[in-house]
């Protein structure tokens, strides 16, 4: 059995709105894990300049592997910020001219620092992640979500802002998930076992881990 290649760009040939991220990110601001993808029948290639808003770093967003990325899918870095301690929350340095002499009123404002996107999340249509937001491994953010806080392993949220729904497991069979991650598989194990990985059992899942991983279940 060959694995699917985490370098190809369109995974779907015949499906030019679908690309892997990794291969297709250039700064170095954004960090991508294997086989996560986005989805747009506009321009799935522009995701770096479109889908992800006002990254004048050096805040990082790093999203995970196996990650699924509904069209319209945001996310918002601390760039976006405005001073609020005075009357006024218009950038006017940013606008040039002798306004840019006054620049340092814009800089050192504060941050959340990195977004963080663990494993294995899905992300439905149009879903916003606001700066510093980190989400958990398995996590499903709900259509039209503004994630404006952090997000557990495994949780379901929605809404404007995003509250948690439920989450998709208890607790003792999220720490199961977690320790077998199936994600760090190498690649040929979790070939042979994507079946068990997508609708099998958690007690199926551990005992289709690798013998090494098995040690720490």
């Amino acid at each position: 059995m060959v694995p699917a290649d985490p370098t190809v760009l369109h995974p779907m040939h015949d499906q030019p709105r679908v690309v892997l991220l990794k291969p297709l990110i250039t700064s170095p601001l954004i960090e991508v894990g294997d086989f996560s993808y986005y989805d747009d029948p506009d321009d799935a290639t522009a995701f770096e300049t479109c889908n992800v808003l006002y990254h004048y770093g050096p805040e990082k967003l790093v999203i995970g592997k196996f990650c699924a990325l509904g069209t319209g899918t945001r996310f918002v870095m601390n760039g976006a910020n405005h001073r609020m301690d005075g009357p006024s929350t218009f950038p006017f340095p940013s606008m040039g001219g002798s306004w840019a002499e006054y620049f340092d009123l814009l800089t050192g404002l504060p941050g959340r620092g990195d977004t963080v996107v663990g494993n294995d999340v899905w992300f439905g249509y149009n879903a916003m992640v606001m700066p510093g937001v980190r989400i958990g491994h398995g996590a499903i953010i709900g259509a039209g979500s503004v994630v404006t806080s952090d997000v557990p392993d495994y949780g379901i949220v929605g809404g404007n802002p995003a509250r948690l729904i439920r989450t998709r497991y208890d607790e003792e069979t999220v720490a199961r998930l977690l320790a077998v991650a199936w994600w760090d598989w190498p690649t040929d194990h979790l070939t042979r076992h994507i079946r068990t990985i997508m609708s099998g059992s958690v007690d199926d899942l551990e005992a289709a881990a690798p013998a090494q991983t098995q040690r720490y279940i």
